[in-house]
């Protein structure tokens, strides 16, 4: 079989990660709008006290689409649709520095596309939700923020060696699992940084919600450029090391 190309295998990084964001923060939004009984937009990002029913709910809209992307683009492009799994992986030399910046860049724009289609869809209503961008909660400081997304991204990742890139891994079941543990952090840490585990999944928010005139959160972006690329390293670092993975490889 010839080897698929750059470009096509970038574009289905951009159609993952456009995936994800559009049904992953869809479902914030539409949360939001319930919840609040489509009253504007008024604080921080969807910093209104969901419940925890409705953060699994929001956790499993992610999951599906990580899990949906991940049995239908893996054999192409390895499904990273997010750039900390990207950096990881080319820092564990698993992927080709020329190819690292096709694949951000891709994955940033299918978050912003993904981003803009919501607003397509539900114009203002879904501004004034901030288009589910991730953000600290109340009595949360910057340092605990980009603590805990290092931590929920070091699972992710960690899952992410087990399941898709050691070879030992029975298989058919990386998608099933990884977005399982998608949804267990997001249930988890959603109500204390919104759980993003991806720097694309809070830029596409965080530029269209800016663009058409909503909150300013570039401030906080560091936490999530921070803390998902630091965790995706010390956890692809960490299973090499006690897998032995690179004897496999």
């Amino acid at each position: 079989m010839a080897e698929i190309s750059l470009l096509k295998r970038s574009v289905a990084e951009l159609v993952g990660t456009y995936v994800l964001v559009f049904l992953g923060t869809g479902a914030v939004v539409t949360t939001v709008l319930l919840m609040r009984g489509w009253t504007p937009y008024a604080g921080n990002s969807f910093n209104i006290g969901i419940n925890i029913s409705a953060w699994f709910a929001i956790g499993m809209a992610f999951a599906i689409a990580v899990a949906a992307m991940i049995y239908t683009f893996g054999h192409i492009s390895g499904t990273h649709i997010n750039p900390a799994v990207t950096i990881a992986l080319w820092a564990t030399k698993r992927f080709p520095t020329r190819d690292m910046a096709w694949y951000i860049v891709a994955q940033l724009i299918g978050a912003t596309l993904a981003s803009l289609t919501i607003v397509g869809i539900l114009g203002s209503r879904a501004v004034d939700t901030g288009l589910g961008a991730t953000a600290m909660f109340a009595g949360v400081s910057y340092g605990q923020a980009i603590l805990c997304e290092a931590v929920v991204t070091f699972f992710l990742m960690l899952a992410i060696m087990g399941t898709a890139v050691d070879k030992r891994a029975p298989a058919g079941f990386a998608g099933l699992i990884i977005g399982l543990v998608v949804a267990a952090d997001i249930t988890v840490v959603g109500n204390i940084t919104g759980s993003s585990l991806n720097p694309a999944r809070t830029f596409g928010p965080y530029l269209v919600d800016f663009l058409f005139g909503g909150a300013n959160l570039w401030w906080q972006f560091p936490i999530y450029l921070i803390g998902p690329i630091v965790g995706a390293l010390v956890a692809a670092f960490l299973y090499d090391y006690i897998a032995d993975l690179r004897k496999v490889d």
